[in-house]
Formats: structure tokens, sequence, C-alpha cells
């Protein structure tokens, strides 16, 4: 199948739009977010067609950016079969190799929600993330659908990581990633290896796409998503190579 467009029709799907909100990535800048009906089918049909579109989950809700007069957020996502690791990439994977990693349901687990917890008062203190809760949590992370997976990384018994991602008909879509803040960890850039290791899931399951979230060229914060190359963005309908800047 092609992946460069939805396979089908979202026209009849119903929408809402918030009220203008502080953006969370541009200062001074206000948001609007456009949201499929809660009431809508959330069928894995449905979600492959808008992740085409730019659409990405949190919790229940499926949402892309909607601003009046900017278009900053841009949808990316890493072609895998094409994926090079640059020089620094796989030194994090060698750095990682005692690591293993296995994939499960996105269902409440109390071991990942205490490393969560630690991971945002240590991380993201200043974030709208904070103070976490278990029910941000469960309400964030955790569904019980098909497509939704959660995949831990340890070593021997220890917990160091979380990736949650869904596994769509054209590719995997990274959600979010918590990891060990201590400060022991970090030259394994634990957030690096769990890029490389969606990466590597999508080829193992011969998916040719993982789904990044949205690059923003004026964010910080965003900068990293470039480090991964090739790199697609969604121009409008179409899906188009980056040009690489590394």
């Amino acid at each position: 199948m092609s992946s460069n467009a939805p396979q089908q029709p979202v026209r009849d799907l119903r929408f809402f739009l918030t009220v203008p909100h502080a953006c969370s990535y541009l200062a001074g800048r206000e948001a609007t977010t456009l949201f499929l009906d809660p009431q809508e089918s959330h069928s894995q049909g449905v979600y492959d067609a808008l992740a085409l579109l730019g659409f990405r989950r949190s919790g229940r809700h499926l949402y892309r950016p909607h601003c009046e007069g900017c278009s900053a957020c841009v949808s990316a996502r890493i072609p895998v079969a094409d994926f090079t690791p640059s020089r620094s990439q796989r030194r994090v994977r060698r750095r990682n190799a005692d690591l293993s990693w296995s994939v499960r349901p996105a269902l409440f687990d109390a071991e990942h929600y205490a490393l969560y917890d630690r991971y945002i008062r240590t991380r993201h203190a200043d974030g709208d993330m904070y103070p976490p809760s278990h029910e941000q949590y469960r309400t964030f992370l955790t569904l019980d659908e098909p497509y939704a997976r959660l995949m831990e990384f340890r070593l021997g018994q220890r917990l160091l990581g979380v990736a949650a991602f869904d596994h769509l008909d054209h590719g995997l879509s990274a959600i979010y990633t918590f990891f060990d803040p201590d400060p022991e960890w970090n030259r394994r850039s634990l957030g690096t290896l769990a890029i490389l290791s969606l990466v590597a899931h999508a080829q193992h399951l011969e998916l040719p796409h993982l789904y990044l979230g949205y690059w923003i060229r004026e964010c910080r914060k965003m900068a990293y998503k470039e480090a991964y190359q090739p790199l697609e963005i969604l121009d409008g309908r179409h899906w188009r190579r980056m040009i690489a800047t590394r």
C-alpha cells in the first residue's frame, strides 16, 4: 500500500477545535488544537488514515495543531529501510549492548509509574506535565487497544526506560519516552536509544516508517529529530524528504 495518502476517507468524521491557549513550544504564541470527536470511531483504520495526515495520539484523543497564521509544527517520520545511524548513534548502540528490551501492552504498571514520576519531577518540573499523578499517567500513556504498546529497557532486572508507541498499519508511532533521570545513566543517552530501538523494531516488523511527532524549526527541544536521517516531513498532504543538515 502507499504510505503517502490516507487509504480510508476521513471527510465524514467530526472534529472539534480547542479554544486558543498558550503554545507549549514557542514563547509568546497561542495554539489551537484540532481533535477527533471522542464519540467517533477510533478503529485502527481511522487512526491509520489520520496519522498519514499528521494526527497524533494522546491517551484516547487523536489530534493535530490547527493554529491560525502559524504552521510551525511539522509532522516528521523516519523511512526506516533507508535509515543510516550517525557515528554518535552507533556509539549509543554499543554503550547499551548490555541492555535488554521487550514489548508489552500499554496497561498500567506501578513500576513504570514510579519511573515516570521520578523522570517528570527531575527533568520536567517546569513543564505542563508537572506535578505527575496516577490519573495523569493513566490518561496519557495507558490504553487498552491492540495497537498501543510499551517498550521496556532493562539492565538485568532494573527498569531504566519505557517508550510508549503505537503499531499502525504503515509504521510505528512514537508517543512518549521516559527514563531513569539519575546522572549515572546520562552517558547511555536513553532517549536516543529508545528511538533507535523503535527503528529496529519497525524494521523487524517490516513496517516502512517510524513517526516522531512534530518537528519545529524554531524550537530547540525539537532539534534532536533532525539527527535521524533520512527524515520525511509532511508538506500539506504529501510527505517529502527533508534536506539533511548534519
